[in-house]
């Protein structure tokens, strides 16, 4: 009965976009020759990861869990070790804490749809201030470790944080910051692309990503009015 009620609360439009996520990103796969099939399954798991988690599911929270791991370890082979500190070392445990937020903050008992949070005006400068500070302190790490392409790799860890940061505390605005990190994340494996045609399956894959979060922040536009509904 459950799973019946999982897929039935998916419109037609999210299947639309789920599904042509998953087409995109497994033809930009084999159209580009990639021969990296954990690349494959890692971009389907983020796909399904970003749908739930527009929808405001905690399962989202889980899965982003496991692409955290999953795309450390590409960055890693890669050498770009921003994307490796932010994923394994910021965005994994982050993950966690949002899964206990999301859990603890139910939308009236339902724990497939998180109560979206309005914050107050101070949160947002301190945020900020935050993501600064955060941005300093790793631009000098990535440079000591000559990671590949630094300054797009710091402007990543940055959005990066300013994301985790909304989505810890349940703000809409955390697809935003979701979108401009998959800009950045486009930039740096055009680039990786170069070297290696592969990598363009993760242009592609990241491209998905990006409609995906602007649809998540369109959603939860909409769920943060119908929430706040008297009665409702």
């Amino acid at each position: 009965m459950k799973v019946k009620e999982f897929f039935r609360s998916f419109t037609v439009f999210e299947y639309l976009l789920w599904g042509g996520s998953v087409i995109a990103i497994v033809l930009s796969f084999f159209l580009c020759g990639n021969t990296k099939w954990w690349n494959l399954v890692g971009s389907l798991l983020g796909a399904c990861m970003l749908i739930l988690t527009a929808k405001g599911n905690v399962i989202g929270q889980v899965l982003s869990l496991a692409f955290s791991v999953y795309y450390g370890c590409v960055s890693y082979f890669m050498h770009y070790y921003g994307e490796l500190i932010t994923y394994v070392c910021m965005s994994a445990p982050m993950a966690i804490a949002v899964m206990i937020s999301w859990l603890r903050h139910p939308y009236r008992g339902n724990r497939s749809e998180v109560t979206v949070n309005k914050l107050k005006l101070w949160e947002y400068p301190v945020i900020l201030a935050l993501a600064a500070a955060v941005t300093v302190v790793f631009y000098f790490i990535l440079a000591a470790l000559h990671t590949e392409n630094v300054a797009w790799s710091t402007v990543s860890v940055t959005t990066s944080f300013i994301a985790v940061a909304f989505t810890l505390r349940r703000s809409p605005y955390y697809a935003l910051g979701y979108a401009l990190n998959d800009i950045v994340l486009i930039v740096l494996w055009s680039l990786a692309s170069r070297t290696d045609p592969e990598n363009l399956a993760l242009v592609v894959c990241f491209a998905v990503f990006l409609a995906n979060d602007l649809y998540g922040l369109y959603n939860w536009l909409k769920m943060h009015k119908r929430q706040a509904r008297p009665g409702y």
